[in-house]
Protein backbone atom coordinates (compact mmCIF):
# COMPACT_ATOMS: atom_id res chain seq x y z
CA UNK A 1 0.00 0.00 0.00
CA UNK A 2 1.14 3.54 -0.45
CA UNK A 3 2.59 4.27 3.43
CA UNK A 4 4.44 1.28 2.70
CA UNK A 5 8.63 1.70 2.52
CA UNK A 6 8.75 -0.33 -0.23
CA UNK A 7 5.88 0.74 -2.03
CA UNK A 8 6.47 1.57 -5.83
CA UNK A 9 3.61 3.39 -7.77
CA UNK A 10 4.08 2.76 -11.27
CA UNK A 11 2.24 -0.79 -11.97
CA UNK A 12 4.57 -1.75 -14.78
CA UNK A 13 7.35 -1.75 -12.15
CA UNK A 14 5.69 -3.44 -10.04
CA UNK A 15 5.44 -6.54 -12.42
CA UNK A 16 8.83 -5.84 -13.44
CA UNK A 17 10.57 -5.80 -10.01
CA UNK A 18 8.30 -7.55 -7.54
CA UNK A 19 6.38 -10.23 -9.56
CA UNK A 20 8.85 -10.80 -12.54
CA UNK A 21 9.91 -14.92 -11.92
CA UNK A 22 12.44 -14.55 -14.73
CA UNK A 23 15.12 -11.94 -15.94
CA UNK A 24 18.52 -11.45 -18.30
CA UNK A 25 21.55 -10.51 -16.35
CA UNK A 26 24.24 -8.95 -18.71
CA UNK A 27 28.21 -10.23 -18.20
CA UNK A 28 31.57 -10.82 -20.63
CA UNK A 29 33.06 -7.91 -21.31
CA UNK A 30 32.20 -4.50 -23.13
CA UNK A 31 33.47 -5.68 -26.69
CA UNK A 32 31.08 -9.10 -25.88
CA UNK A 33 28.05 -8.58 -23.90
CA UNK A 34 26.57 -11.78 -23.37
CA UNK A 35 22.86 -11.91 -21.94
CA UNK A 36 21.90 -14.93 -19.87
CA UNK A 37 18.90 -16.08 -19.06
CA UNK A 38 17.84 -16.10 -14.75
CA UNK A 39 15.10 -17.96 -13.55
CA UNK A 40 14.83 -15.88 -9.79
CA UNK A 41 11.22 -18.27 -8.89
CA UNK A 42 10.86 -16.19 -6.30
CA UNK A 43 7.19 -17.83 -5.77
CA UNK A 44 7.96 -21.01 -5.76
CA UNK A 45 7.59 -24.00 -2.88
CA UNK A 46 9.25 -23.57 -0.47
CA UNK A 47 11.06 -20.65 -1.18
CA UNK A 48 9.45 -18.41 1.45
CA UNK A 49 10.27 -20.61 3.83
CA UNK A 50 14.26 -21.05 3.01
CA UNK A 51 14.09 -17.09 3.30
CA UNK A 52 12.88 -16.68 6.20
CA UNK A 53 14.92 -19.26 7.92
CA UNK A 54 17.58 -17.21 6.05
CA UNK A 55 16.60 -14.43 8.37
CA UNK A 56 17.06 -16.47 11.84
CA UNK A 57 20.37 -18.19 10.46
CA UNK A 58 21.93 -14.76 10.50
CA UNK A 59 24.61 -13.39 13.07
CA UNK A 60 22.25 -10.48 13.41
CA UNK A 61 19.58 -12.88 14.87
CA UNK A 62 22.06 -15.28 16.69
CA UNK A 63 23.23 -12.39 18.37
CA UNK A 64 20.20 -10.05 19.21
CA UNK A 65 17.10 -12.05 18.88
CA UNK A 66 14.60 -9.52 19.67
CA UNK A 67 16.19 -6.36 18.25
CA UNK A 68 16.91 -8.53 14.35
CA UNK A 69 13.01 -8.97 14.71
CA UNK A 70 11.90 -5.99 15.84
CA UNK A 71 13.69 -4.51 12.62
CA UNK A 72 12.58 -6.59 9.95
CA UNK A 73 10.48 -4.14 8.72
CA UNK A 74 12.95 -2.24 8.12
CA UNK A 75 14.14 -2.57 4.38
CA UNK A 76 17.87 -1.40 4.80
CA UNK A 77 18.19 -3.79 7.36
CA UNK A 78 16.85 -6.98 5.87
CA UNK A 79 18.76 -5.86 2.52
CA UNK A 80 21.57 -5.55 4.95
CA UNK A 81 20.99 -8.83 6.50
CA UNK A 82 20.16 -10.98 3.17
CA UNK A 83 23.46 -9.41 1.66
CA UNK A 84 25.46 -10.47 4.08
CA UNK A 85 23.27 -14.31 4.13
CA UNK A 86 23.65 -14.43 0.13
CA UNK A 87 27.42 -15.11 0.80
CA UNK A 88 29.41 -17.81 2.99
CA UNK A 89 32.41 -15.90 3.91
CA UNK A 90 31.36 -14.50 7.61
CA UNK A 91 31.09 -18.33 8.87
CA UNK A 92 26.99 -17.63 9.45
CA UNK A 93 25.73 -20.49 6.81
CA UNK A 94 25.61 -17.69 3.73
CA UNK A 95 24.33 -19.63 0.71
CA UNK A 96 27.43 -19.26 -1.77
CA UNK A 97 30.89 -20.24 -1.51
CA UNK A 98 32.93 -18.11 -4.04
CA UNK A 99 35.57 -18.83 -6.72
CA UNK A 100 36.91 -17.06 -9.66
CA UNK A 101 40.04 -19.59 -10.12
CA UNK A 102 41.31 -22.95 -10.14
CA UNK A 103 39.41 -25.76 -10.92
CA UNK A 104 35.68 -26.26 -10.39
CA UNK A 105 35.81 -30.30 -11.03
CA UNK A 106 34.21 -31.32 -7.58
CA UNK A 107 31.84 -28.84 -7.66
CA UNK A 108 29.44 -26.56 -10.00
CA UNK A 109 30.64 -24.64 -12.63
CA UNK A 110 29.41 -20.90 -11.58
CA UNK A 111 28.47 -20.66 -15.19
CA UNK A 112 26.58 -23.78 -15.26
CA UNK A 113 23.92 -21.76 -12.79
CA UNK A 114 20.98 -20.50 -14.75
CA UNK A 115 18.78 -20.23 -12.16
CA UNK A 116 18.08 -19.27 -8.23
CA UNK A 117 15.79 -21.84 -7.06
CA UNK A 118 17.93 -25.19 -7.62
CA UNK A 119 20.99 -23.24 -5.17
CA UNK A 120 18.44 -22.33 -2.44
CA UNK A 121 16.81 -25.55 -2.37
CA UNK A 122 20.55 -27.37 -2.34
CA UNK A 123 21.48 -24.97 0.49
CA UNK A 124 18.23 -26.03 2.47
CA UNK A 125 19.18 -29.90 1.73
CA UNK A 126 22.67 -29.60 2.13
CA UNK A 127 21.80 -28.64 6.20
CA UNK A 128 22.30 -25.00 5.27
CA UNK A 129 26.22 -25.38 4.17
CA UNK A 130 27.47 -23.09 1.29
CA UNK A 131 26.69 -23.90 -2.13
CA UNK A 132 29.77 -24.04 -4.36
CA UNK A 133 30.25 -22.27 -6.08
CA UNK A 134 28.94 -18.85 -7.00
CA UNK A 135 31.03 -15.56 -8.49
CA UNK A 136 29.23 -12.03 -8.70
CA UNK A 137 25.86 -12.60 -10.98
CA UNK A 138 24.78 -15.37 -9.33
CA UNK A 139 25.24 -13.88 -5.47
CA UNK A 140 23.01 -10.92 -7.12
CA UNK A 141 20.58 -13.31 -9.02
CA UNK A 142 19.88 -15.11 -5.22
CA UNK A 143 19.72 -11.82 -4.00
CA UNK A 144 17.19 -10.65 -6.15
CA UNK A 145 15.16 -13.83 -5.80
CA UNK A 146 15.54 -13.44 -1.86
CA UNK A 147 14.72 -9.97 -1.74
CA UNK A 148 11.85 -10.02 -4.29
CA UNK A 149 10.54 -13.41 -2.32
CA UNK A 150 10.45 -10.45 1.03
CA UNK A 151 8.47 -7.69 -1.00
CA UNK A 152 11.07 -6.00 -1.51
CA UNK A 153 11.07 -4.26 -5.12
CA UNK A 154 14.91 -5.51 -6.87
CA UNK A 155 16.67 -5.76 -9.72
CA UNK A 156 20.24 -6.37 -11.11
CA UNK A 157 23.12 -3.97 -12.35
CA UNK A 158 25.61 -5.04 -14.83
CA UNK A 159 28.59 -3.03 -15.19
CA UNK A 160 31.64 -3.25 -17.46
CA UNK A 161 35.35 -1.78 -17.06
CA UNK A 162 34.48 -2.05 -13.30
CA UNK A 163 37.10 -0.49 -11.20
CA UNK A 164 37.67 -1.87 -8.05
CA UNK A 165 39.64 0.37 -5.87
CA UNK A 166 41.13 -1.33 -3.20
CA UNK A 167 42.87 1.37 -1.20
CA UNK A 168 39.69 3.50 -0.90
CA UNK A 169 41.41 6.61 -2.20
CA UNK A 170 38.66 6.99 -5.23
CA UNK A 171 41.02 5.91 -8.11
CA UNK A 172 42.55 2.98 -9.76
CA UNK A 173 46.00 3.56 -9.58
CA UNK A 174 49.07 2.10 -11.98
CA UNK A 175 52.50 2.69 -11.07
CA UNK A 176 55.52 3.25 -13.66
CA UNK A 177 59.30 3.35 -13.95
CA UNK A 178 61.49 6.11 -15.35
CA UNK A 179 61.71 4.69 -18.98
CA UNK A 180 57.44 4.23 -18.82
CA UNK A 181 57.60 0.53 -17.86
CA UNK A 182 54.62 -0.72 -15.82
CA UNK A 183 55.08 -1.86 -12.27
CA UNK A 184 52.94 -4.66 -10.89
CA UNK A 185 52.85 -2.96 -7.84
CA UNK A 186 49.16 -1.50 -7.35
CA UNK A 187 46.28 -3.40 -6.13
CA UNK A 188 44.27 -1.48 -7.60
CA UNK A 189 42.41 -3.71 -10.72
CA UNK A 190 39.61 -2.95 -13.55
CA UNK A 191 37.45 -6.17 -13.71
CA UNK A 192 35.85 -6.69 -17.32
CA UNK A 193 32.20 -6.78 -15.52
CA UNK A 194 30.68 -6.93 -12.06
CA UNK A 195 27.33 -7.23 -11.11
CA UNK A 196 25.04 -6.33 -7.97
CA UNK A 197 21.90 -5.51 -6.93
CA UNK A 198 19.22 -2.47 -6.04
CA UNK A 199 16.33 -2.47 -4.37
CA UNK A 200 13.62 0.49 -4.42
CA UNK A 201 12.79 1.82 -0.88
CA UNK A 202 12.41 5.20 0.99
CA UNK A 203 15.05 6.41 3.33
CA UNK A 204 13.56 7.56 6.18
CA UNK A 205 17.14 8.17 7.81
CA UNK A 206 18.51 10.26 5.11
CA UNK A 207 15.77 12.35 3.86
CA UNK A 208 13.18 12.25 0.52
CA UNK A 209 15.59 13.20 -1.67
CA UNK A 210 17.40 9.62 -1.28
CA UNK A 211 14.11 7.60 -2.43
CA UNK A 212 14.52 5.13 -4.74
CA UNK A 213 17.10 2.72 -5.73
CA UNK A 214 19.49 1.43 -3.00
CA UNK A 215 22.52 -0.45 -3.88
CA UNK A 216 23.43 -4.14 -2.21
CA UNK A 217 26.35 -6.10 -3.12
CA UNK A 218 26.03 -9.44 -1.83
CA UNK A 219 29.56 -10.40 -3.89
CA UNK A 220 32.14 -10.86 -1.01
CA UNK A 221 34.91 -8.11 -1.34
CA UNK A 222 37.72 -7.50 1.15
CA UNK A 223 36.87 -5.53 4.42
CA UNK A 224 37.10 -1.81 4.54
CA UNK A 225 37.78 0.33 7.88
CA UNK A 226 36.57 -3.30 9.18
Amino acid sequence: FSGDDVYMANENERQEYVLNENGIIFVGNAKYIEARGWYYGQFQDPLLNICLTMLDLSLYYRQDPATDVSRRGDPKYVGRVISSMINGNDNDNGVLLGKWQGSFHSHENPSRWDGSVAILQKWRQDNYKPVQYGQCWVFAGVMCTVLRCLGIPTRLISNFNSAHDVDRNLSIDKYYDSSGKSLNIGKDSTWDYHVWNESWFIRRDLGTSYNGWQVLDATPQEQSKG
